[in-house]
């Protein structure tokens, strides 16, 4: 059976990345791979309808985007405005382009995102940026941060690479654990934007879930630490339930109404083995903690069968060593569902001095839907339309509508 050709969209949205961050190796610099990298996508589009397409599209691209960005090489020492760095690729003859090479370029990518002169927002962002094709609006948005602040960070990251001639990649064996906190938060963010869009028409991008989970399986090869296997069994037991989290028409399905017979036992069982290899390596951290929140969820059969007091006690472990307010929210919704919603209610009272929080969506949806749960139903309504203000995800806003006309019929 032949398989179908993806259209020329499909590859530029499944691979663009992967070839801006060969051709970041091969040209040396963020600007430049990056029109090279459009430049060739458009050579593709003028050619590949009436040549057809070759043998190994990605390949094609990368040669061609290297070609294009020697050009402007070239223009640029025309013009006098070149740097002595790059006279070498001027002279030096077309590379051989090894696979594993090209799959390894996403990491080297992301370890020079995520390099210590860096200040940490800088890394998660031109990470995120760069390595993912979020636009700045979905990094902001991840980062709880304003866009225009984003993009001002981002520029002035690549200029202090480029300034820093900070390598292209990735570190010894001795460097890497003190790069690893910055990675594995961004694989985090990734699978997050992935796991539900920060924006848009779709709860979901698998794409993006997909790309975080096989760079998590690259990570634990390279370097077995239990943080990196506790983030990978994370990501496979939050994404196995990928076909019960929405019905036919996109419509968010929320945990308690899931079909379970959906979740994908296969990953789930392959995030228990990463989970339990995690445990045994040492004490849990954030992603080893999260995915055994995860994990309870997972052995449920039922919503009403799960362990809320296992859960509860977990989100408390985790908030000892993460005390973020968004942690803080979860173990909120968790008190609530051990204790009833009043004590839910006063924990997200408690949070409400966090002004990042006042501006985050699913506060005020939890705060709705415990009023709800109260009886409180003038609260529930006013704590939705904050909730609808804020939300910029469709699937999202159309659940929030929902639970508001309920009320309001009611």
């Amino acid at each position: 059976m032949q398989v179908p050709t993806p259209s020329l969209e499909q590859l530029y949205q499944q691979q663009a990345r992967q070839v801006l961050a060969t051709l970041i190796r091969l040209l040396g610099e963020f600007e430049l791979a990056e029109e090279a990298t459009q430049e060739a996508f458009y050579a593709a589009m003028q050619q590949w309808p009436t040549d057809g397409w070759p043998d190994n599209p990605v390949a094609w691209l990368i040669t061609t985007g290297r070609r294009k960005g020697i050009d402007q090489i070239r223009r640029r020492q025309t013009a006098r405005q070149f740097a002595a760095a790059q006279q070498p690729l001027l002279e030096e003859a077309e590379p051989k382009l090894e696979s594993n090479d090209i799959q390894d370029d996403q990491l080297r990518l992301m370890f020079t995102c995520c390099h210590p002169a860096l200040s940490a927002d800088a890394r998660l962002a031109l990470t995120l940026r760069e390595l993912c094709g979020l636009t700045t609006e979905q990094v902001a948005a991840a980062l709880l941060q304003q866009p225009t602040t984003l993009a001002q960070r981002i520029v002035r990251a690549k200029q202090k690479i480029k300034a820093a001639a900070i390598p292209y990649e990735i570190p010894t064996a001795k460097e890497l654990p003190a790069r690893l906190q910055s990675v594995l938060q961004v694989i985090y963010l990734i699978f997050n934007e992935g796991y539900s869009s920060s924006s848009g028409d779709q709860l979901l991008d698998s794409r993006l879930a997909d790309e975080a989970i096989r760079l998590g399986r690259q990570l634990a090869q390279l370097l077995p630490e239990p943080e990196v296997h506790g983030l990978l069994a994370l990501m496979l037991l939050q994404h196995a339930r990928q076909h019960a989290r929405q019905d036919s028409h996109g419509d968010l399905i929320t945990l308690e109404q899931q079909d379970r017979s959906l979740w994908l036992e296969p990953l789930i069982s392959e995030g228990l083995h990463w989970l339990q290899l995690a445990l045994r390596q040492g004490p849990a951290g954030i992603y080893g903690l999260q995915a055994a929140i995860a994990a309870v969820h997972a052995e449920a059969k039922s919503f009403a069968s799960t362990d809320w007091q296992q859960i509860q006690g977990l989100y408390q472990l985790l908030y000892q060593q993460w005390p973020s307010p968004v942690v803080a929210l979860n173990r909120a919704v968790a008190i609530a569902m051990c204790q009833g919603p009043e004590a839910g209610l006063r924990e997200l009272d408690a949070l409400s001095s966090h002004k990042a929080i006042q501006n985050y969506h699913l506060y005020h949806a939890a705060q709705a839907d415990l009023h709800r749960r109260a009886g409180h139903m003038a609260a529930a309504r006013t704590a939705y339309q904050r909730a609808l203000a804020l939300v910029q995800q469709e699937p999202e806003r159309r659940f929030l509508q929902q639970q508001l006309k309920t009320l309001t019929d009611e």
